[in-house]
């Protein structure tokens, strides 16, 4: 008997566990597997949804008590640099950008190794060896980049984004740097080459992840002008920052039968026979 994948993609929910953001919560994931010959479609609507991709997997925060955590986007026409950014970009001038395909290398994972001793050494990929490294590089069933910034003089390898090319934009799956050049800001950097990027490519929208109010980890996003926040179903300019308060209330966050049943999914019909 050949058995097929279910055409409407079913959704699961992790278990709680403490909060990597935000002291003393609980995270919460509402998930769904990536794969098969639609994963492209699927990826496109929920991350216009507030969906994250992970290797073969599409998440979004769906915490029971507290809906802190809010998807972020720059829209690209409504980007102007401050000057603290422009000042940013002149000191990475020197930096090269190269676009290959998703393939994990040695100078890469010794270069993410670095990075999450230095900034993640508590985190949950502090243990990734070389081989879940290549797995979360290479493991993707759309459209990805890894793109990589050497230095001019050097050709050391300075920074790494993967990114994975979307119908309406670019999304930075993770990003990793050296931390010994703090003074270049390579983390604003690589999201600021990113809007670049999009823009010389037509795309609308930079997808940088999540922006959690109160948490200094995540807090940077909205210092980018044209930032856009997903809440209560719609895309949002942020404006003020301060209204987005880290909420912790028992009714903030909707039930997962109403979340997945509120979902729009792409229109995928089984093919004639």
């Amino acid at each position: 008997m050949r058995h097929t994948l279910p055409l409407a993609p079913q959704f699961y929910v992790t278990a709680p566990q403490p909060c990597p953001y935000l002291e003393g919560r609980m995270e919460r994931k509402l998930f769904t597997s990536l794969q098969g010959e639609h994963a492209t479609e699927l990826n496109n609507s929920l991350s216009r949804q507030g969906f994250r991709r992970s290797q073969n997997v599409l998440y979004r925060p769906s915490c029971s008590d507290c809906s802190a955590c809010l998807s972020a986007r720059i829209n690209v026409a409504n980007f102007t640099p401050s000057k603290s950014q422009k000042r940013i970009s002149k000191r990475n001038i020197r930096l090269k950008r190269r676009a290959t395909s998703p393939w994990a290398t040695e100078d890469q994972f010794d270069l993410f190794r670095v990075y999450l001793d230095s900034r993640h050494a508590d985190g949950g990929m502090a243990d990734m060896d070389v081989f879940e490294f290549a797995a979360m590089i290479e493991e993707t069933p759309i459209r990805s980049r890894v793109i990589e910034y050497t230095d001019e003089d050097s050709q050391e390898l300075i920074g790494v984004s993967l990114t994975d090319v979307l119908e309406d934009g670019l999304s930075m799956v993770y990003s990793f740097y050296t931390p010994d050049l703090p003074r270049q800001s390579l983390g604003t950097y690589l999201i600021l080459d990113h809007i670049d990027i999009a823009r010389e490519a037509g795309l609308p929208y930079v997808y940088l992840g999540y922006w959690v109010p109160g948490s200094a980890k995540m807090g940077y996003k909205s210092n980018f002008s044209g930032l856009e926040i997903y809440s209560k179903g719609n895309w949002q300019e942020i404006g003020d920052p301060e209204r987005f308060a880290s909420e912790l209330h028992p009714l903030s966050t909707d039930p997962i039968a109403e979340q997945v049943a509120n979902l729009s999914l792409p229109d995928i019909r089984a093919p004639k026979i």
